[in-house]
């Protein structure tokens, strides 16, 4: 456990606004390892390219247990922290995401994605209820001894167009980021944010870092640092890009014959 916490502790100074930690999302061992090997200083799962590597859609439709026993193994291959995309954390009510985090937490990761959609649907938790979830994530760390890197995700942005971004959506993330902040959470994830003011807004308002997705359209590096912000993800995109970099070697090798 003492090795876990160091990681854990390893991974929350990575995060720092202006300097941001960047982590190039993995599935498996076998991406763990090359990523790792590639440089990285930490490593994170991303819940869309787990599912679909192992044949299961996103929003928690691959089976907890699988979704664990895949982060295990990511642990064991690995020499730097690892951080998991939970979802939801695998239940609704707080007592049994407090449970679930243990038993996640027993795989060795140090860390957690945690979104505020409800699964399954088009909508989010109120403020009160996700942070309630918050708060009991945060307990089952700490019943398990872990200062586990807690990155409090809202979904507003991504649920909606970029251009019908606008103020009240802004005002309504830096609501959430207090409250979850105030719960327990360690960082602040605002995936689908692209605007430079807008994420420069966020970044000063709250004193969580923010963690940012790389998607199409987003500001690059450089700029996001710039923009206060302290980690920068990727999501899918990796595994989307490998899965079509394999399908056209793929095509290449079935169609030279013809």
């Amino acid at each position: 456990m003492s090795d876990q916490i160091t990681q854990a502790e390893t991974f929350a100074a990575l995060h720092k606004k202006g300097d941001p930690v960047i982590l190039y999302n993995i599935w498996d061992a076998g991406s763990a390892k090359a990523v790792q090997d590639a440089g990285a200083k930490a490593l994170a799962t991303g819940s869309a390219p787990v599912a679909m590597a192992q044949g299961f859609g996103d929003g928690q439709n691959i089976p907890m247990e699988h979704a664990l026993d895949n982060a295990r193994r990511i642990v064991a291959a690995a020499d730097v922290p690892v951080t998991l995309d939970f979802e939801g954390g695998y239940a609704e009510s707080p007592s049994d995401i407090t449970a679930n985090v243990q038993r996640a937490l027993d795989t060795g990761v140090i860390g957690f994605n945690f979104e505020d959609q409800i699964i399954g649907t088009k909508e989010l938790y109120d403020i009160e209820t996700q942070a309630a979830r918050v708060a009991a994530m945060r307990e089952g760390c700490d019943a398990a001894g872990i200062p586990a890197f807690i990155n409090a995700r809202t979904d507003l942005f991504l649920k909606a167009h970029p251009d019908t971004h606008d103020q009240a959506m802004l005002d309504d993330a830096i609501a959430r980021a207090k409250a979850y902040a105030e719960a327990g959470a360690s960082g602040f994830f605002a995936p689908g944010l692209k605007d430079e003011a807008m994420i420069k807004r966020l970044c000063d308002a709250t004193d969580l870092p923010v963690n940012i997705i790389a998607l199409p359209g987003t500001p690059d590096t450089p700029t996001l640092a710039k923009l206060g912000v302290a980690r920068i993800s990727y999501g899918s995109v990796p595994y989307k890009q490998m899965l079509a970099w394999l399908q056209d070697k793929a095509r290449e090798a079935l169609q030279s014959g013809d």
